[in-house]
């Protein structure tokens, strides 16, 4: 089965590469019906909308590592009380005083990666479990690690199609959609943010920095885990 869903995610892949993000998951729900769902880290709620377009109540997940801004709860629960979405929490195997008590305090200053790991990239995993395709709000302008993502791709550690339908959309794109639709955003996008993480491992940017600067900041790191 893992095979045809990765030959069905590269050829669609170069078939929609023009398309709109609309048609594109369009594609995604028509393909795979409730076993399909959106994910959203509530830095902004465009592809939840674009989504809640084409498929009312599709299911967007929401990581809740613990260690959330108070704003980016705030979003999740206005996205869950007026967008037509099946809004679901995902949450660690461990508390984060569970997770201190077993490696340290602050494990997130010390080892980044494995704090991602144990409170991102974990309970993604399982939380994908029922389903065939994830979309996702990646950019290929925010940063050069993004600067090839597909529309649509195959997610080899997790074995299902990626979809990710603004991949080809600026930050000017974004902005559009937001004011014509009255999109929810994080109030932190306003506050000097271009993108919003962990608290303790996000800070805003300078002038002249690209989106992503402000997520470990002074570290190599530049991803999450959750893509790549």
């Amino acid at each position: 089965m893992t095979d045809g869903l990765e030959q069905l995610a590269e050829r669609a892949g170069r078939e929609l590469e023009e398309a709109p993000a609309q048609e594109i998951l369009r594609w995604a729900a028509e393909t795979f019906g409730p076993r399909w769902c959106v994910t959203s880290s509530m830095e902004d709620a465009v592809v939840a909308h674009l989504a809640s377009r084409v498929a009312p109540g599709v299911d967007v997940v929401f990581l809740d590592t613990g260690y959330h801004f108070p704003e980016t709860i705030g979003t999740r629960d206005a996205v869950a009380a007026v967008m037509d979405v099946n809004v679901i929490t995902l949450t660690p195997r461990q508390t984060v005083a569970e997770q201190d008590a077993e490696y340290g305090p602050a494990l997130h200053g010390r080892d980044p990666d494995l704090c991602c790991a144990l409170r991102k990239a974990a309970p993604l995993e399982e939380g994908l479990r029922g389903y065939d395709a994830w979309a996702t709000g990646l950019r290929r302008d925010e940063s050069p690690t993004r600067a090839h993502t597909p529309v649509v791709g195959w997610d080899a550690k997790r074995r299902k199609v990626k979809v990710a339908p603004i991949a080809r959309w600026t930050q000017d794109d974004v902005d559009a959609y937001v004011t014509e639709h009255g999109v929810l955003t994080n109030p932190l996008l306003t506050d000097g943010y271009a993108s919003v993480g962990c608290a303790p491992c996000t800070r805003r940017v300078l002038a002249g920095e690209d989106a992503r600067a402000g997520r470990w900041a002074g570290r190599a790191k530049t991803e999450c885990g959750l893509h790549g």
